[in-house]
């Protein structure tokens, strides 16, 4: 089976339900196997930030992006703790496969929600149980651990999808939206 195959990148992306000038971070964006298609539904009005710890990666999409004529993608060096995204924030925080390299998740995706504008959504797609190849290799988060650490982290679930046959697909939203403190009315 070829990534594309398994991973079906074209309705992972349809599910998210990408609008045209949305601004999203692809967080772990790695060699950007889901970048560019994410800067194709975005489009010219939209941004794709891709994230990464990764130097050499991120090297690799600027060059790509750069032969292709994609102008929409900008590369950020993230570190461990912190993607590093702009403070005006971006509509969706996308990840795959990546979830289970982030170290103190609880506190780093407690830490993401100021990244995200108002109605702003996480996805994750990570490896579950059900690949035994990446089973063997720990490369993996059983779905019912991201959703506790979500929770934990100030989420809650909106959307779960389950056509995708070794990895868990989710989408969470914060559980308040992020505002401005206010001045306690007194009446």
């Amino acid at each position: 089976l070829t990534r594309d195959q398994w991973q079906q990148r074209d309705r992972v992306i349809e599910s998210l339900q990408v609008r045209p000038g949305d601004r999203i971070a692809d967080v772990g964006s790695g060699g950007g196997y889901f970048t560019f298609s994410l800067a194709k539904a975005v489009g010219p009005d939209g941004k794709v930030y891709a994230v990464d710890v990764d130097d050499e990666m991120n090297d690799l999409i600027a060059q790509r992006a750069k032969k292709e004529g994609v102008g929409n993608i900008e590369v950020i060096l993230a570190k461990p703790d912190d993607p590093l995204l702009p403070p005006s924030g971006v509509d969706l925080i996308f990840t795959s496969n990546t979830y289970h390299h982030i170290d103190n998740r609880v506190n780093y995706l407690t830490n993401l929600r100021r990244y995200l504008r108002p109605d702003g959504r996480i996805a994750i797609v990570e490896f579950d149980r059900r690949g035994w190849l990446d089973g063997l290799w720990q490369h993996y988060t059983p779905s019912e651990f991201i959703k506790r650490e979500m929770e934990q982290a100030g989420y809650r679930l909106q959307s779960e999808f389950s056509f995708l046959d070794r990895q868990s697909f989710l989408i969470f939203v914060p559980k308040q939206p992020a505002q401005a403190p206010s001045v306690m009315s007194t009446n």
